[in-house]
């Protein structure tokens, strides 16, 4: 089967979806999967040629574009990880491709013209795609569809270690848009016996403040384009995060964590840490970010 991949990567948009896309890929050994994508600044397209999958990149996000490659490449599947291809798109590719099998993640419970629909988050509920998909499309909603990379799966969280540091683990996205990360930092230079596990990506604008912020600090570990998130989470007591993919990966560790809000599409995951007590602030608040620290050491 051919399985062609549509998301895309940039400063702005951020990394989460081609990453996910890569999880999601591996479930796949035994067909021929290719990512097609825009050329944005700041992507990771090279994450695709690493993982060792074949790349077409779009000149736009036209559907005529986007159909010609689908007719040249035989596509059986697409796979639209996307916030920008909506269902009268999909609906438009299914009356030209009749044959081809439309799967699309979602996170934000928007009406879709699919096959298969995945929203793969913590918060997925399958009631509330009523009347927002097909009748006959099948449904792959909350914790047990969970993408996590195989690090995570094979990682077991060893118990937080009795020493004289209390361990911080912060992901504010791969791009960090709002630049967090100095903020966050700051906020915590003011605690003692602190130490940080940080991380973030090349595709941050912000890469080089931050590395001057770090340098000389022994507290901070700063990590960029690492592969073994898994293990400074589990080293780590408290997680400050954004409300997105990540959060699926600390509620997974089991890790207590803050989190912060810096985009509308993270609204259902705030949502459900608000149902289940979970610190959640709106938008950055040093004073708020502080005082929920302080009640976190008190709860570990």
């Amino acid at each position: 089967m051919n399985i062609l991949f549509r998301a895309d990567s940039s400063s702005s948009i951020g990394t989460g979806h081609i990453m996910r896309d890569l999880v999601l890929a591996k479930q796949y050994p035994n067909d021929n999967v290719i990512f097609a994508t825009q050329k944005l600044d700041g992507n990771i397209n090279h994450k695709v040629l690493e993982a060792g999958y074949s790349l077409e990149i779009l000149e736009s996000n036209n559907i005529k574009e986007f159909d010609t490659l689908i007719k040249k490449l035989n596509i059986d599947m697409i796979i639209i990880d996307h916030y920008g291809i909506d269902y009268n798109f999909e609906k438009k590719l299914k009356v030209k491709n009749p044959k081809l099998k439309i799967f699309v993640l979602d996170d934000t419970y928007e009406k879709h013209y699919c096959d298969i629909l995945l929203n793969n988050n913590i918060y997925g509920d399958e009631k509330r795609y009523k009347d927002l998909v097909p009748n006959h499309c099948e449904l792959r909603c909350g914790a047990n569809y969970i993408l996590l990379r195989d690090e995570f799966l094979e990682y077991k969280k060893i118990p937080t270690s009795k020493d004289k540091f209390f361990t911080i683990f912060i992901a504010m996205g791969g791009t960090d848009i709002q630049n967090l990360n100095p903020k966050i930092l700051k906020v915590l230079e003011n605690f003692d016996n602190i130490k940080v596990n940080l991380i973030s990506t090349n595709a941050n604008q912000n890469t080089e403040e931050l590395k001057t912020y770090c340098k000389n600090k022994q507290w901070i570990n700063l990590c960029l384009n690492c592969n073994n998130v898994a293990k400074l989470m589990g080293e780590s007591a408290l997680a400050i995060i954004t409300p997105s993919v990540t959060a699926n990966e600390v509620y997974f560790m089991g890790l207590p964590f803050i989190a912060i809000r810096v985009a509308d599409n993270q609204n259902f995951m705030v949502e459900f840490c608000k149902e289940n007590k979970i610190p959640v602030l709106e938008e950055f608040d040093k004073n708020m970010l502080k005082k929920e620290i302080l009640k976190s050491f008190k709860r570990v």
